[in-house]
C-alpha cells in the first residue's frame, strides 16, 4: 500500500493524521497499520516537555483513523465520493504502556459489526508487542455534501 492510499481513504491531513503505513487489510474484516512516533508531533510540546509521552486520546484516534480506512475500503467509498466515518462513541478503553518518541505504534484493528451504517470495532495498538491500549470503537458512516 502506499502512502497516497492512506490520504485517498482519510480526510485527516498533519497534524491530526495517525495512520503513516497500512501493512495489510483484510476487506470486512480486519486492517494492520503503523504509526511512527517521532519527537517532532506537534503534541510533544506540551504533552509533557519533561516527559514526551503521546496522549492517550491520540492512541484512540490513531486506532479509530486505522477503523476509518479498514471502514471505506470494505465500501469502496473516499471522503472525495461524499463520505465521511465519524468517530460516535468508544467503550472499554484501556491504557497499558506509555507510548514515547521512537516507538512504532502497530494498531490492529478488528470489525465486530456493521448495522445501519454504524460499524464496531476491536482495537488494539502495540508497541514492540506489548499492549499498550485497547478499545471497542464506534464509527458512523455519514454522507457528507458535496461543495457545489
Amino acid at each position: 500500500f502506499e502512502f497516497s492510499d492512506i490520504l485517498r481513504h482519510l480526510p485527516h491531513r498533519h497534524p491530526f493524521l495517525f495512520v503513516d503505513k497500512i501493512v495489510s487489510v483484510e476487506l470486512g474484516e480486519k486492517i494492520h497499520a503503523q504509526k511512527n512516533v517521532s519527537i517532532n508531533e506537534d503534541f510533544f510540546n506540551g504533552h509533557f516537555p519533561q516527559l514526551a509521552v503521546m496522549p492517550g486520546v491520540l492512541i484512540v484516534e490513531a486506532m479509530a483513523q486505522a477503523a476509518g480506512i479498514l471502514g471505506f475500503k470494505t465500501l469502496d467509498k473516499t471522503p472525495a465520493d461524499g463520505f465521511l466515518y465519524l468517530f460516535a462513541g468508544a467503550d472499554n478503553v484501556r491504557f497499558k504502556r506509555a507510548v514515547v518518541p521512537g516507538d512504532q505504534l502497530i494498531l490492529k484493528v478488528t470489525v465486530v459489526s456493521n448495522r445501519s451504517r454504524l460499524w464496531k470495532f476491536n482495537c488494539q495498538a502495540e508497541v514492540e508487542g506489548q499492549l499498550a491500549a485497547s478499545a471497542t470503537i464506534l464509527c458512523a458512516d455519514k454522507d457528507i455534501p458535496h461543495d457545489s
